[in-house]
């Protein structure tokens, strides 16, 4: 039975998280050197919702050519050594503990894949933990899990050389498999578009048959996959590019690999920002995704950002600090950090909650990670404080958030500090809102712009709210000791939140 990782050798050379109560995360790095890129990231922040306060790739291709040579390609073997002195370099200078490091298809498969583990640590001091598919499986479901706390189907992550896919239920991985389902694997098959196609179909059949078909939900994870993905939103005209947890059903997947079939990849690329070295690979990982999503049948695909990098952080948490909620962890350090007021936004939220005595958990959720950022944004010119706070929460490094949230809790965050959002640049991203929720965002603005200008510590102390949704009506009680701070804005800021309910506002002030 595998022991926790608390109670075994941690690959970061020292426990992590020694105190399960921990909310931040001191500055930790991951070394990650796959079959095509060898990237350093360094995390920091909020411990169960880390921000990436150093990330650099390189695409060194060192798998190319594995399968038919046996050997790590050689001009990707100097390229990944280059990087991977340049990591060691730039870890001395931020301080860092050791790195962790791990490799994962090429190097275990080639035969001098232990002489370049052996030099790696002769001349950079890194220590390279080679890990097998079914590991490297785990990781990457993990991975999945740390932005994702709910998430429930098959993860599938493709890399250069293999393609690997876990089970995720009920939090934990279940069954693992890994495949020689890698783009440059692929590239060196004998025999033509159809039989390549037919060898395809027939290892994903074997692997349906080991992993079950009855998975509601694929996610997403590689570069490949990714770029497919930026390419999908390119020909959907989707009005937001952030990757991480976009959502596509099996039609518009099967649609986009006929269209990348099609189209002219040069120019693809130049709109996308794609590199030449992923886009090499897109119509073979194209063909792949194709035969995914026949044989799997999946109700919707969902690609996401995180993966053995993040896995092997999520591998050093407790039980109490993964079941945390990545967002509202992710809020709380930012408001710690860039906030006049740090704690501010939980009374803010225990001010407004009259509003939301009926709410689902899914919209107190939104609510509460509103009130801790509205404030976090207060040093932007007030001329942009309302479009940078819609920014920030629309392209933020924020897990647990689909892209409909990011946008609600943008557009709340833009009404914190502006009534009105007509003509602004940002209408495109509105579509992916209902117009109910387009209100209730609006709403839960105006809120949070009366709530946060009535005391600059305690607004329960100023008096609190009464909603009667039946009876339309909206009643603030005001505390004859701090009449005073019931100024004219904020008897105006009452009124336009009154409006935005639809209901009556009445004033008990006595």
């Amino acid at each position: 039975m595998r022991k926790h990782p608390a109670d075994d050798e941690s690959i970061f050379g020292q426990a992590l998280f020694d105190d399960p109560s921990v909310r931040a995360l001191e500055r930790v790095g991951v070394v990650d050197v796959g079959s095509n890129s060898v990237r350093m990231v360094v995390f920091d922040g909020a411990a169960r919702s880390p921000a990436y306060f150093y990330n650099e790739k390189i695409m060194a291709g060192l798998g190319k050519g594995v399968s038919d040579t046996g050997i790590l390609n050689p001009e990707g073997r100097d390229r990944a050594l280059s990087a991977l002195r340049r990591f060691a370099a730039l870890s001395e200078g931020m301080d860092l503990p050791q790195l962790a490091c791990v490799a994962t298809a090429a190097v275990r498969e080639a035969e001098d894949g232990p002489a370049f583990v052996a030099e790696v640590e002769a001349e950079t001091g890194l220590k390279l933990r080679v890990i097998d598919g079914v590991e490297e499986a785990r990781l990457s479901a993990q991975g999945v899990l740390l932005g994702w706390p709910e998430a429930q189907g098959l993860v599938c992550d493709m890399g250069g050389n293999s393609m690997e896919l876990a089970e995720l239920k009920d939090g934990q991985v279940g069954q693992r498999v890994t495949s020689p389902l890698g783009p440059f694997r692929l590239q060196e098959f004998k025999g033509g578009k159809g039989p390549l196609t037919k060898h395809i179909r027939g290892v994903m059949e074997g692997l349906a048959d080991t992993m079950g078909r009855h998975h509601e939900r694929i996610y997403l994870v590689g570069g490949s996959w990714r770029a497919i993905a930026r390419l999908d939103m390119e020909r959907r005209s989707y009005p937001m590019t952030v990757l991480h947890e976009y959502r596509m059903t099996p039609d518009t997947v099967l649609e986009t690999c006929d269209w990348i079939g099609k189209t002219d990849l040069a120019a693809l690329r130049l709109k996308t920002g794609t590199s030449q070295a992923r886009m090499d690979l897109v119509p073979l990982a194209a063909q792949v995704l194709r035969a995914l999503v026949e044989v799997f049948g999946p109700r919707e695909i969902d690609v996401s950002s995180y993966g053995i990098r993040e896995g092997l952080l999520y591998e050093q948490m407790p039980e109490r600090l993964r079941r945390r909620d990545p967002l509202i962890e992710a809020c709380r350090f930012a408001e710690r950090t860039t906030a006049r007021t740090p704690g501010f936004g939980k009374k803010l939220f225990q001010f407004l909650a009259p509003l939301y005595a009926e709410a689902s958990p899914e919209r107190l959720r939104m609510v509460r990670a509103a009130c801790l950022l509205h404030d976090t944004t207060w040093r932007a010119h007030p001329d942009y404080r309302a479009e940078v706070c819609f920014d920030n929460a629309t392209r933020a490094n924020l897990g647990g958030l689909s892209h409909a949230e990011r946008v609600f809790l943008g557009l709340a965050l833009l009404h914190r500090y502006k009534n009105s959002r007509a003509g602004s640049r940002l209408e495109p991203l509105f579509a992916l809102l209902t117009p109910e929720e387009i209100r209730d965002a609006e709403i839960l603005g105006r809120a949070m712009r009366f709530g946060a200008m009535l005391s600059a510590h305690a607004p329960e102390k100023v008096g609190h709210l009464e909603y009667d949704a039946r009876a339309n009506r909206l009643t603030f009680r005001l505390n004859p000791l701090h009449r005073a701070l019931f100024g004219e804005v904020a008897a105006a800021r009452f009124q336009g939140l009154a409006e935005a309910l639809g209901a009556t506002a009445v004033l008990d002030a006595p």
